[in-house]
């Protein structure tokens, strides 16, 4: 068996790979760890008070892609020396795009046998902004999804 972990370096991504290498162990599974790069939309000078929004355009850029990058290594570094302290054997893997699409696509084209993924807990009106990894990998994906909340192994 084989399970895709998606990952972004938050608290509860890191809850979601801690239950996966616990699933892993017991099922004598192994493990693809992703990272979707999706560089950031920022705003210069963030610190000052916040632009109008006139100012907005003029002061709002899209982190470069190899910052991205650097921050999902990083990430996936630490994933991998997790799962290596759990004897469970993962690979690791940067996708690119919108999280939702690309981990679905990658675990149906890799025949993984679920999806684990972390879950923020986000208030209804933030989900509504920014959306829900978790929410929309159970209502798309083609393989079973388990979404972690507060696990503490």
């Amino acid at each position: 068996m084989q399970y895709l972990v998606a990952v972004d370096g938050s608290e509860s991504s890191t809850e979601a790979l801690e239950y996966a290498i616990d699933l892993a162990t017991r099922a004598d599974a192994s493990l693809v760890v992703a990272y979707a790069v999706e560089p950031r939309v920022l705003v210069e000078d963030a610190a000052e008070d916040s632009p109008t929004n006139a100012e907005v355009g003029q002061r709002i850029y899209t982190e470069d892609l190899s910052v991205a990058e650097e921050r999902g290594e990083d990430v996936l570094d630490d994933a991998r020396e997790r799962a290596a302290r759990a004897d469970v054997a993962a690979e690791t893997t940067l996708l690119y795009g919108d999280p939702v699409d690309v981990v679905d696509e990658y675990a149906t084209e890799t025949g993984v046998d679920g999806i684990v993924v972390g879950h923020r807990g986000l208030s209804d009106r933030v989900e509504g902004m920014v959306g829900s990894v978790a929410k929309g990998l159970v209502e798309h994906a083609a393989v079973p999804v388990t979404v972690v909340k507060g696990y503490d192994g």
